[in-house]
C-alpha cells in the first residue's frame, strides 16, 4: 500500500513544517523591509542616518498598515552578483542622469518620448516588483503601468529618434532583469534568463 500523495518523507510535495513556514515568512518579510529602505534612500538621493532612519519608519509602517502579499522567496542571494548589479546600476544612473540633465540645458531641444512593452522572462510577482524599481529609479525611464498576468511592464521612455533606440531601451530592461536573477534568483530561474532568446526587434 503506497503512502498519500505529498505524506512521503523527504518527498517533493511534503508540506513545510511550521517553524520553516514561519522562518520563510520572516525572511520575506525582512527582505521586503529591506528593500522598501533602499528604495527610500535612493528615492532621497542619498544614504545618511535622516534617510536611513526615515526609512526605517516608512517601511516599518508600510508593513504593519498595508501588508503587503505574500511573496515566497525561493532564490539564494548570491554576493557577486550583487556586487555587479550595484556597479551596473550605478553607472547606469550617473549615465543616464547626466543624459536628462543635457536635455534640460539645451536649448530650444524637445525631447520625444515613447512608451514600449517588455515581457519579463520570469513573470513572478518579486521579479517583477524589484525589476520595476530598479527601471524606475534610473532617470529616463518611468514604470506606467505592470500586467501582473503576462509578467509585461509598460514603460515610458525619454528621449528616443526611432525604432533602433526602442529596441536598446527593451532589451535594457531585460538585462536589469538578468542581473536581478543572478542576484537572487533560484537555479531554474536563472537557467530561464541565460537560455532564453531575445529576437532582436520584436516588441511583446
Amino acid at each position: 500500500m503506497t503512502a498519500p500523495r505529498g505524506t512521503v518523507p523527504g518527498g517533493a510535495d511534503e508540506p513545510a513544517a511550521p517553524g520553516r513556514r514561519r522562518l520563510g515568512r520572516w525572511r520575506d518579510q525582512a527582505l521586503a523591509f529591506g528593500w522598501l529602505v533602499a528604495v527610500w534612500c535612493l528615492l532621497w538621493g542619498e544614504v545618511n542616518w535622516a534617510n536611513l532612519a526615515g526609512g526605517l519608519l516608512v517601511g516599518g509602517a508600510v508593513l504593519l498598515f498595508f501588508p503587503l502579499p505574500a511573496v515566497t522567496f525561493a532564490g539564494r542571494l548570491r554576493p557577486r552578483a550583487l556586487l555587479v548589479f550595484a556597479f551596473r546600476f550605478g553607472t547606469e544612473l550617473v549615465g543616464a542622469s547626466l543624459h536628462v540633465a543635457r536635455i534640460a540645458v539645451q536649448p530650444g531641444y524637445r525631447p520625444r518620448g515613447a512608451i514600449i512593452a517588455v515581457r519579463l522572462r520570469v513573470p513572478t510577482d518579486l521579479n517583477l516588483a524589484l525589476t520595476a524599481e530598479a527601471v524606475s529609479l534610473v532617470p529616463g525611464t518611468l514604470i506606467l503601468e505592470v500586467d501582473r498576468d503576462s509578467g509585461t511592464l509598460y514603460l515610458h521612455v525619454l528621449d528616443t529618434h526611432g525604432p533602433a533606440e526602442l529596441t536598446l531601451a527593451r532589451e535594457r530592461t531585460l538585462a536589469v532583469e538578468r542581473r536581478i536573477v543572478r542576484s537572487v534568483g533560484s537555479a531554474a530561474e536563472l537557467r530561464r534568463v541565460e537560455t532564453d532568446v531575445v529576437e532582436k526587434g520584436t516588441l511583446p
